[in-house]
């Protein structure tokens, strides 16, 4: 089956698991995956991830974070820019998400950062989505 967008599956993935309680999600790896990955967990949107090798591209498993009574710590995520229609954005217009209590992943000529990373490096890029 050919994918059109991985990175919408990924997200999809991450918001089902976490609204069905899951501990843990597996989805095929890639370098951006993981990249956005590691993004979630320096962020403390997750546990822990890592890669298990297959026949295949490899799996990435993330374990899911869950905060007081099980209630996950991601909230939601959403894709913004997407094949059909692609987000860029400069500095000055990269916004704070949900007065500060979100972050936006951009990708940009120095690789995946949040919106707080290339605000402060001066740079922007492709919007690829939001978490809170």
């Amino acid at each position: 089956m050919n994918m059109t967008d991985p990175l919408a599956d990924m997200f999809t993935r991450i918001r089902n698991a976490a609204k069905a309680k899951h501990e843990t999600v597996d989805i095929p790896s890639s370098r951006i995956k993981e990249t956005v990955a590691d993004i979630l967990k320096r962020e403390g949107y997750i546990q822990e991830y890592k890669v298990l090798p297959d026949q295949k591209q490899g799996i990435l498993r993330i374990r899911l974070k869950y905060i007081e009574n099980r209630t996950s710590a991601i909230e939601g995520i959403r894709r913004i820019s997407k094949p059909s229609i692609r987000v860029y954005l400069k500095t000055r217009n990269i916004r704070p998400v949900r007065n500060r209590m979100g972050i936006s992943i951009l990708s940009t000529s120095q690789g995946l950062m949040t919106n707080r990373e290339a605000r402060l490096h001066g740079i922007g890029g492709e919007i690829l989505c939001e978490v809170w």
